[in-house]
């Protein structure tokens, strides 16, 4: 039996988001009711990696990244764009086939920005694909120790979530 819950590392190189896009956008052709975020860049503007917050089933977009980072910090992350995305999301997991969220990152790690919807989709037993980056895979591991790491590749995804649907909710 394979794991309901599966991440990809984030590593120098490799455009997880753009892998896992290809692959819920294929999987919803095939019918499956695919939810989730993925993260979108800014057109090269900003100092962040991800500027937006796309919906995958209402193509709504939320923006993640302030202007300036507050005093002290040099995180650009907007929070509150993060929980607008989140609460959108939240009432569709429950009927959705798979949840696919852009990453856990730091501000998951500390219970907030999307982890309401991590904890969501483990909870209810629904397939949950995602990313994660090096210097946070010690907290991922410690929020979903059984979940499964996949290579960045579409057969990776393919076997797992074939074998993922295939499996009764936990």
């Amino acid at each position: 039996m394979t794991s309901a819950v599966a991440i990809i590392a984030n590593r120098a190189g490799i455009d997880s988001q753009a892998l896992i896009c290809e692959a819920a956008t294929r999987w919803r052709k095939a019918g499956a009711r695919v939810v989730g975020l993925l993260a979108e860049d800014s057109d090269g503007e900003g100092t962040c990696s991800a500027a937006f917050l796309r919906d995958i089933a209402t193509g709504n977009r939320f923006s993640i990244q302030l202007d300036a980072a507050p005093a002290g910090t040099s995180c650009h992350l907007d929070a509150t764009g993060l929980n607008r995305a989140c609460a959108e999301l939240l009432p569709r997991i429950t009927s959705a086939d798979l949840i696919v969220l852009s990453k856990f990152g730091k501000i998951e790690a500390t219970g907030r920005g999307l982890s309401a919807a991590f904890s969501r989709a483990i909870a209810a037993g629904k397939p949950l694909l995602t990313t994660v980056s090096a210097k946070h895979a010690a907290a991922w591991s410690a929020f979903a120790p059984d979940a499964v790491w996949l290579a960045p590749d579409t057969e990776s995804l393919d076997r797992w979530w074939l074998a993922a649907k295939k499996q009764p909710p936990q």
